[in-house]
C-alpha cells in the first residue's frame, strides 16, 4: 500500500474508537522520540531479537534461504510461554466525525456485533451487543427515544446507560418489575474515545468496566495536534486482517515495475510487535495499528538514534516538515476486515480546510481497488496452504519483504498464526461474490462516511435538477408560438437543454464511479 501513502499527502500529489474521552492520555506514543505502546510488556526469559538489515533486490545465500523457509519450524521449537490475547485488546471501531448522535450504529469487530449509541444523559458514545434479550433482534436497527435511551424496535423494549431494561411495553405496570430482571439486560462493552476514534475492549465482563484506568488504546499525539492536519478514511475490505497488514506493511509493490532496491533493518520484535527502520521509522502495535513517520527536508547528520531506533533531531529555529501514515487495521470476520486510514502532516495544512474530505477518499479508494481482487484471490490460495506453510508456500528470497515477514513471524509466535475468531467461525473464506459485490463502495464506504455520504445526496440532487432544467427548456420551445420567441432566444433554450442533459450525464456517471461502484483493471492502467 505505498501507492495509499504517497497519494495521501496532497503536497506531493492530487488528493486522491469504558466511557472516558481522553483528554490527556497517559499512554503517548511520540513519534519523534520512544514510541511507547499500552500493551503491557511480559518478556521471557528467553526472548530473543534478531537485527537485521535489508537490501533489496540482493538474493539471500543458500543458507540463509533455508532459515528463511523453515521459520515456521522455528517457530514451534520458541518458547511459548507469552501468547497475545485478542480478546484482551482495545480496538478501534470507527471514527468519530462519521457517527450520527441521531442513530445507533452497527458493527462487527473481531467477530462481535456491536451496536454504537450516543447517550446524551451521561453524554458519551456506549457500545451495547448488538442483540435484543428479549428475542435476539439487533439493537442497531433500532432508535433514540425521547427520553435517551436505546429502543428495540421490535417490541419497544428501552435501555438505559448502564445496559439495564428500562421499560418493557408488555408487562403489566401494576404486576412484577420483569424488566429489572439481569436477563432483560444488554451486555455493555467498555468504550472510550482518543485520538478522534471510538474504541471498545472486546470482553464485556463486568470486571474489566474500568480497564480504562489500567490500559489505554495507543495514543498518537499529531492526531490531536492543531498545527497538524487531521483528515480520516475507513472503508470495509473484503479480505482478511493479515493479508491487510501484510499489503500495509509491503513497500515494494509501489509502481508498476515492483518497487526498488530498499534497505529495511528489523530492529525489535516481541509480544508487543516491531520496531523497523526503512525510508522512515516504522512500528507496529498489536493488534491493530502500523503507523511510520517520515521526516522531510531534515538533515541526517544532525540527527540522534534513541534507545529504540527512532530519531531526533535538535531543536531548530525552522520547523521540520513531518508527515505520519497511520494504518488501524481491524479483524471484522474470516475474510474481511476493516481499514481507518490517517496521513497527518504540518505542512500544507490549509489544503485539507479548503478541499472536501470526500475529494480525498476519491483516490484513496482507487488505491485500494487496485490491490482488492489480487488480495482476494491470495488470501485464498493462502487459507489452501495453511498459516504454518506460508514460509515454504511464499518464497521471499530479498529483504524487501522483512516487514511482511516479520508480521507473520509475530504472527506465528505469539498470535496462535491467526486471528482468534473463538467459536463463532469456521474459519473458512465466504465464496467470492460478484466482481460489482466485490468493489462495491457504497455499502463497504460511502454509507458509513459522513462527507461521502452528503456529498452523494448533493450529486444526485444536482443531477435531478439538470433534468428538470433541460427538459424545461425543451417544453418551453416547444409550446411558444412563433413570432413571440425569437430564434436566437429558441437556439439559446436549445443548447441549454442540450448542455443540462449531457451535464446530468456525465455527472451520473462520476457519481456511479466515485460512490457505488468502479472496477480497476490493470491491464489498461
Amino acid at each position: 500500500m505505498e501507492a495509499l501513502r504517497a497519494s495521501s499527502l496532497p503536497s506531493f500529489t492530487y488528493p486522491l474508537i469504558s466511557r472516558t474521552i481522553f483528554e490527556k492520555p497517559i499512554i503517548q506514543i511520540p513519534l519523534t522520540k520512544k514510541v511507547i505502546s499500552s500493551v503491557p510488556i511480559n518478556l521471557s526469559k528467553n526472548a530473543k531479537f534478531k537485527n537485521f538489515t535489508a537490501i533489496s533486490p540482493t538474493v539471500l545465500s543458500t543458507e540463509e534461504s533455508e532459515n528463511s523457509s523453515s521459520l515456521d519450524q522455528e517457530t514451534e521449537a520458541e518458547n511459548r510461554e507469552e501468547k497475545f490475547d485478542w480478546y484482551a485488546q482495545w480496538y478501534p471501531v470507527i471514527p468519530i466525525c462519521d457517527l450520527d448522535k441521531r442513530r445507533p450504529h452497527g458493527k462487527r469487530v473481531l467477530g462481535i456485533d456491536i451496536v454504537i449509541w450516543w447517550d446524551r444523559n451521561d453524554n458519551e458514545w456506549k457500545v451495547f451487543d448488538d442483540s435484543c434479550p428479549h428475542r435476539l433482534a439487533p439493537l442497531s436497527e433500532g432508535r433514540i427515544d425521547q427520553w435517551g435511551r436505546l429502543q428495540c424496535v421490535y417490541h419497544g423494549w428501552c435501555f438505559g446507560s448502564s445496559g439495564d431494561c428500562k421499560f418493557i411495553p408488555q408487562a403489566p405496570r401494576d404486576g412484577p418489575p420483569v424488566h429489572t430482571s439481569k436477563k432483560a439486560c444488554v451486555a455493555v462493552y467498555p468504550s472510550c474515545v482518543q485520538n478522534n476514534i471510538l474504541w471498545f475492549w472486546a470482553n464485556a465482563d463486568p470486571l474489566h468496566k474500568d480497564i480504562h484506568l489500567k490500559k489505554k488504546p495507543p495514543y498518537i499525539p499529531e492526531l490531536d495536534d492543531p498545527s497538524f492536519t487531521n483528515m480520516m478514511m475507513s472503508r470495509d475490505i473484503p479480505y482478511g486482517y493479515e493479508v491487510l497488514i501484510e499489503n500495509l506493511m509491503d513497500p515494494a509493490h509501489a509502481d508498476r515495475e515492483g518497487g526498488k532496491p530498499l534497505e529495511i533493518s528489523l530492529q525489535k520484535l516481541d509480544i508487543n510487535g516491531f520496531i523497523a527502520k526503512s525510508t522512515g521509522n516504522s512500528k507496529f502495535i498489536p493488534p491493530c495499528l502500523y503507523y511510520s513517520f517520515y521526516s522531510l527536508g531534515g538533515d541526517p547528520s544532525k540527527q540522534s538514534t534513541t534507545s529504540v531506533g527512532t530519531t531526533e533531531e535538535p531543536a531548530s529555529p525552522v520547523p521540520q516538515k513531518r508527515a505520519l501514515l497511520i494504518f488501524y487495521c481491524i479483524p471484522v470476520s474470516p475474510g474481511n476486515s476493516r481499514l481507518i486510514f490517517a496521513s497527518p502532516r504540518n505542512f500544507g495544512v490549509w489544503i485539507d480546510r479548503v478541499v472536501p474530505r470526500w475529494i480525498f477518499h476519491i483516490g484513496q479508494n482507487l488505491i485500494l481497488d487496485s490491490d482488492l481482487y489480487l488480495l482476494h484471490v491470495e488470501e485464498r490460495k493462502l487459507m489452501d496452504v495453511g498459516p504454518l506453510n506460508w514460509h515454504k508456500s511464499c518464497f521471499v528470497p530479498t529483504k524487501a519483504d522483512a516487514l511482511v515477514v516479520a508480521f507473520r513471524r509475530w504472527l506465528n509466535k505469539y498470535g496462535g498464526t491467526q486471528v482468534d475468531w473463538g467459536t463463532k467461525f469456521s474459519r473458512l473464506l465466504p465464496p467470492t461474490p460478484p466482481r460489482e459485490q466485490l468493489f462495491d463502495r457504497y455499502w463497504s464506504h460511502t454509507v458509513n462516511c459522513s462527507s461521502c455520504s452528503l456529498a452523494y445526496k448533493r450529486l444526485n440532487t444536482l443531477e435531478i435538477v439538470l433534468q428538470v432544467v433541460s427538459i424545461a427548456s425543451i417544453g418551453i420551445v416547444a409550446a411558444g408560438k412563433q413570432g413571440i420567441m425569437s430564434a436566437a432566444a429558441r437556439n439559446t433554450l436549445v443548447s441549454m437543454a442540450v448542455l443540462c442533459f449531457m451535464a446530468s450525464k456525465l455527472l451520473s456517471h462520476f457519481i456511479y464511479k466515485t460512490f457505488r461502484y468502479h472496477d480497476y483493471d490493470h491491464a489498461f492502467r
